[in-house]
């Protein structure tokens, strides 16, 4: 069963978005606000009637503009947990996941609301209402209640934005586990790049209603197919540099940046001269030592700022003191403390070869870049 929606609309929020998510699959929307995420999730419930498009599951159409056919919230079996849970107040837990269950009878109701709120943990919780619920019971109970519907599609609007980081956390070891047992389609709302990468088998990348790449998690963060999703996706050493040379025999696209030769991995939709937006994950900057200064891709630098957290470091460090050349890269805090990886000191990093991605320019980013996308006369 794949859930699969092209949706279109000018209004009030513009929307030109394909979507697609397999049996099983867990798709991550993420992008700014305002770039039409809430709304899609709308439209693929039938909460939302877009100007064009379809919606389809399985070999079910839900939507289609040019046929005119739209079938009801209802009729869908879609699960949908809302942002702030849209719990009936003065229901108990058990009563909100058994108005889930109008498919059986009503002698049977309660019994079954009982197995899923037990499946979410809040045994011994049936009767409260959900002022007396933390907000990541109130949580679990709207889980509990979307899936109380047996679904053919689960829709999560940023489900964990109103908890606490630690319960954030707990949920989100419940979910991971709880996706082991459901063979359904799963979409994803967040505004959290870590998370959508948690629990993610893809991420799509919206921006003002529009789908500009989609792709697993590490692959976007790798290979963004734009420097809009490059910085969309939080991609902090994203640059701007020359192709100087191109040379397949040796498998090696050369960039200038800052006046100094780069080596990537031959990257051939590029000719010699191009203007290039060009990126380097946090993983593809090593820390070497001084003797190694010949090694290919080797950058002096300083360091500006080190933040350290549950044993890891991610440290900033600019190249020939410049605030717009910050390289960031990941080293573990007790490494970065033996060897006094602290503000102000002097690094030599490399920037590995095969990690180094190029990107068609981008006018409006290379201004977002700043001084360090001055390119060579």
């Amino acid at each position: 069963m794949t859930l699969s929606a092209r949706l279109e609309q000018s209004a009030p929020i513009p929307l030109a978005a394909d979507i697609t998510c397999a049996n099983g699959e867990l798709l991550a929307l993420v992008g700014p606000s305002g770039s039409g995420k809430s709304t899609i999730l709308r439209c693929l419930a039938g909460l939302h009637r877009p100007t064009g498009g379809h919606v389809r599951c399985a070999d079910e159409t839900w939507f289609d503009a040019g046929r005119g056919v739209n079938v009801t919230p209802q009729q869908r079996r879609v699960g949908f947990v809302f942002q702030h849970y849209a719990l009936f107040p003065h229901l108990t837990a058990l009563a909100n996941v058994a108005l889930a269950l109008h498919h059986l009878p009503a002698h049977q109701r309660a019994a079954k609301a009982r197995q899923w709120l037990a499946r979410a943990n809040l045994e011994g919780l049936e009767t409260r209402r959900p002022g007396e619920l933390s907000g990541g019971q109130q949580q679990r109970v709207a889980l509990a209640r979307a899936l109380a519907r047996e679904p053919q599609v689960l829709l999560l609007d940023e489900p964990f934005s109103a908890v606490d980081q630690v319960t954030r956390r707990k949920l989100l070891r419940q979910l991971i586990e709880l996706r082991r047992s459901l063979a359904i389609p799963i979409v994803l709302v967040t505004h959290d790049l870590e998370e959508a990468s948690l629990l993610a088998d893809r991420m799509t990348v919206l921006h003002h209603g529009r789908t500009l790449q989609t792709a697993p998690p590490d692959e976007m963060l790798a290979r963004p197919v734009s420097a809009l999703v490059a910085r969309l996706t939080d991609q902090p050493n994203l640059f701007v540099g020359q192709v100087r040379q191109q040379s397949p025999e040796s498998d090696t696209t050369v960039v200038e940046w800052l006046g100094r030769p780069l080596l990537a991995t031959h990257q051939p939709d590029f000719a010699v001269g191009d203007t290039v937006c060009w990126l380097v994950p946090e993983g593809g900057v090593v820390l070497v030592r001084e003797h190694q200064v010949d090694r290919e891709n080797t950058v002096a630098a300083r360091v500006s700022e080190r933040l350290a957290w549950r044993g890891h470091a991610t440290v900033t460090a600019r190249v020939a003191d410049r605030r717009d050349a910050a390289l960031s890269f990941a080293i573990g805090a007790s490494v970065a403390q033996r060897r006094g990886i602290d503000p102000g000191a002097s690094v030599l990093l490399q920037l590995q070869k095969s990690a180094i991605r190029l990107i068609p320019a981008d006018p409006a980013i290379i201004a977002q870049l700043g001084a360090a996308g001055d390119l060579p006369p």
